[in-house]
């Protein structure tokens, strides 16, 4: 019975399974053993164990390789030195040690490719200067509490301490350095063409050297959409505006909040309302198609914007910063774009063809004075083909001023070789020429003339307004941009144009960029959770071609940019209009003026670097 029992362990799957394990194992020893006699073997180390008459001793077992040579320069580094003594007891004499020939050279290692600025040929280079630290640059500003960094130069550190800032005083909340210069203004010669709400910037030295603080009781804003409709009263404190335009349904007060109907002077009913009879009356504007970028003058609160935003259009709302506490506030506390700005005496800081349509709803501004010089400006901004939409008491009253006026604007229009398209109501609309034939074609001496074949319409620092009709340019540019949104991303003719160190690989570039900026706020919206950041304004210091500004659209993150392109380098704002955005001029040695502060994120880039400034509202 026991020798059945063992019969039938045999049997069982345990015993069979590791009677294979031992078969597999010795066949693998054997023929591992059989087929390695004539390959390499390793050189390798033993020691003796130790006996009663021989103590232990390190000592070499020699391979069966013995004598033959092999070539091991790819499993070591010949280039290496040797960091130590050798031991003792190493075997050093000929016979005993393996020979080892010389190693070929290894071909040089492949040129790593570096990427630095875009040379001639819009090619990388990496070919370029940096600048070192100069400390005759960083004033001492003395006592407070200190910011200390240190630099090397020639072998001596240079250290530089930097206060920080108090606040300013409490009746400078809104304060704008270049436009509440008050000292300059009393010294202008005249004031009637509106010279004081122009940029009249603090002398070297009276500048700025405090932080404007934040209104009493500020709230972090209504997000976006929300904001449209309502905003904290404490972040914008001013009640003139509710008492001059509330019966215009402008603006009316809750509790604690301001609320947005949605009107304005000449659309009391409603902005929604307005802008349907505006497109029933030219079909041809198409809202968010072929009318993608619109400059709303006189703007109020900048409900007309707001509500053009649900149709697919940005809105440039300007107005000047006047008795009624700086209107632009309000608009950019309700996540509108805007900017302070005033037709006077220079050109507004955007450039020639950048809007599709500009609209003047009782904007209290004489188009005809001196020669019609300021509608003159309004052409020059005034995309070829692009509309003027004016909405005032001279369209539909009949009093003899009014009259006389309406009369003005048509004489004025009609030389300019505007059409009016239509007149409906208390709205007239108007059409720019696409081309140079009708100015050609007038009557010799017909006022206002051409300005000079060398007149750059899109020189607007600090340029004064002239008198004169800015030519079209002769190949069509920028009169047939596509429309939007394929207008995004579609390099635009007036990418040609651009004074830039690049001659054929202009769209590569443009292309180039685009690419890298989504690559960037797409991989910011992934890792950092851009989109519960809830940003809104966005200023971008340094714009380039408006790449980061498309980015932000491309990713359907819910915010607008402002695209600053600074005047020490290539002027690509018409390439930024042109892509359906908007953008200014600026000159980064002075203050920003032209927006009032707690209002936006600030973007800038330095090289591929990016830092984000949330500044209050964020």
């Amino acid at each position: 019975m026991k020798l059945l029992g063992n019969v039938d362990f045999l049997k069982s799957p345990t015993a069979i399974k590791f009677s294979a394990f031992i078969f597999i194992s010795v066949s693998f020893f054997y023929l591992g053993k059989h087929w390695s006699d004539g390959s390499r073997q390793l050189i390798f180390f033993s020691r003796q164990s130790p006996t009663k008459t021989t103590p232990s001793l390190a000592s070499v077992a020699y391979s069966p390789n013995l004598n033959k040579e092999f070539n091991i320069s790819a499993l070591i580094n010949t280039t290496e030195p040797e960091t130590g003594p050798k031991p003792a007891g190493s075997v050093n004499s000929k016979e005993n040690s393996v020979s080892v020939s010389e190693p070929a050279a290894p071909p040089p290692p492949d040129r790593i490719k570096s990427y630095g600025i875009v040379d001639e040929n819009g090619t990388m280079s990496d070919e370029f200067e940096i600048g070192e630290f100069d400390p005759d640059l960083v004033e001492n500003w003395g006592n407070g509490t200190e910011i200390e960094a240190e630099t090397e130069k020639e072998d001596v550190r240079v250290t530089f301490r930097v206060k920080k800032f108090g606040l300013c005083k409490e009746n400078m909340r809104e304060y704008i350095p270049c436009l509440d210069n008050v000292e300059a203004i009393r010294r202008l010669k005249s004031t009637e063409r509106g010279e004081r709400f122009e940029r009249h910037c603090p002398e070297k030295g009276k500048g700025l050297n405090c932080l404007v603080p934040a209104p009493k009781g500020y709230k972090p804003p209504i997000p976006w959409p929300r904001s449209r409709d309502e905003v904290w009263f404490s972040n914008v404190p001013h009640t003139r505006l509710v008492d001059d335009k509330g019966g215009q349904n402008w603006i009316a007060r809750g509790k604690d909040k301001f609320k947005f109907p949605g009107g304005g002077t000449q659309f009391i009913h409603g902005a929604d309302q307005y802008l349907d009879q505006i497109s029933k009356m030219v079909p041809e504007i198409t809202f968010g198609n072929h009318i993608r970028v619109v400059l709303d003058v006189g703007c109020g609160v900048a409900s007309f914007g707001a509500y053009l935003l649900s149709r697919n259009v940005i809105t440039m709302s300007i107005a000047p910063k006047d008795v009624h506490e700086n209107q632009i506030q309000f608009a950019l506390e309700r996540g509108v774009p805007a900017m302070v700005a005033a037709f006077a005496t220079r050109r507004l800081p955007y450039p020639s063809q950048a809007f599709d349509l500009i609209h003047c709803s009782r904007c209290r501004i004489n188009w005809t004075r001196d020669d019609g010089i300021l509608l003159l400006e309004v052409n020059r901004m005034l995309r070829a083909g692009g509309y003027f939409a004016w909405a005032a008491q001279p369209v539909y009253k009949h009093e003899e001023a009014l009259e006389q006026q309406w009369k003005e604007m048509l004489n004025l229009t009609t030389n300019l070789c505007w059409n009016l398209v239509k007149k409906e109501g208390y709205i007239a609309i108007w059409q720019k020429p696409f081309k140079n034939s009708c100015y050609l074609s007038r009557e010799a001496g017909t006022s206002p003339p051409l300005c000079d074949p060398d007149d750059d319409p899109d020189n607007v620092w600090y340029v004064d307004l002239k008198a004169c009709i800015s030519r079209l340019p002769e190949n069509g540019y920028g009169a047939n941009v596509v429309p939007w949104p394929a207008r995004l991303q579609m390099p635009p003719d007036r990418l040609q144009s651009i004074q830039i160190d690049s001659y054929i690989a202009r769209k590569e570039l443009f292309k180039a960029e685009s690419k890298y900026w989504n690559e960037i706020v797409a991989s910011y919206v992934r890792a950092l959770h851009w989109k519960k950041f809830k940003l809104r304004n966005v200023l971008d210091m340094r714009a380039g071609f408006g790449g980061f500004a498309a980015a932000l659209i491309d990713n359907q993150l819910d915010a607008w940019v402002l695209n600053v392109v600074p005047v020490s380098g290539p002027n690509t704002l018409p390439v930024i209009y042109d892509r359906g955005l908007i953008g200014v001029m600026h000159d980064w040695y002075f203050f920003f003026t032209i927006i009032p502060i707690r209002k936006f994120c600030t973007v800038d880039r330095i090289g591929v670097q990016m830092a984000v400034l949330f500044i209050d509202d964020f």
